[in-house]
């Protein structure tokens, strides 16, 4: 598998922290820096259009995927270089799948985490095996990850059968795309594809 595409889930606002959209900034940069298409959900606002416009900028390319509902609230980013509208959430979530070679939480809201938690869960239950990193920006996930390690250590969270982690978490966003195609390096010769969607 090569490493063209990257979904990025991530705030519809910019959080307090100047860092936070900071690193959006930068993470856009290297996108289009190294060729990879970014994977979002098509919105202008927040840490989303900050991430989109980036890379527009820096002359990558964007394929924004935004529900019908949505397209006011959120505003869709009309110069992205493809804008997929779908009927619901669920069609939004599995067009974010299918095209993307891996996943990238950066700090965010509810959507931000049931979106990646989804991925996780996919992947725990072997229905794919594309990498899944947390953009831990000044420790902005460690509460996720204290309570992922809580879960496992109850006995309720386990790695996939193959012996991959479940997720990786990077603290600084020069270390994204390196750490994405070193785990798309080890990937299994035939990784699994999600064959159903999953809720």
């Amino acid at each position: 598998m090569t490493f063209t595409s990257l979904c990025v889930y991530c705030g519809a606002a910019p959080g307090i922290d100047p860092d936070y959209a900071a690193g959006a900034e930068r993470l856009g940069q290297l996108m289009a820096d190294s060729g990879i298409r970014l994977i979002y959900g098509g919105g202008e606002v927040g840490l989303m259009g900050i991430v989109a416009r980036s890379v527009l900028r820096h002359g990558g390319t964007v394929t924004g995927i935004i529900p019908r509902f949505l397209k006011d609230r959120e505003i869709m980013l009309r110069e992205a270089t493809d804008l997929i509208v779908t009927a619901d959430m669920h069609e939004r979530k599995r067009l974010m799948f299918d095209r993307s070679d891996a996943f990238l939480a950066l700090p965010g809201g509810i959507g931000t985490l049931e979106e990646t938690v989804e991925m996780m869960t996919w992947a725990q239950l072997g229905q794919h095996a594309k990498p899944i990193v947390l953009a831990n920006l000044k420790g902005f996930w460690d509460p996720l990850v204290a309570l992922l390690k809580h879960m496992e250590g109850g006995g309720f969270l386990h790695a996939p059968r193959d012996g991959r982690s479940l997720y990786t978490s990077v603290d600084r966003i020069d270390e994204v795309l390196p750490t994405i195609n070193g785990l798309v390096a080890a990937m299994p010769a035939n990784p699994p594809e999600a064959r159903t969607y999953l809720m």
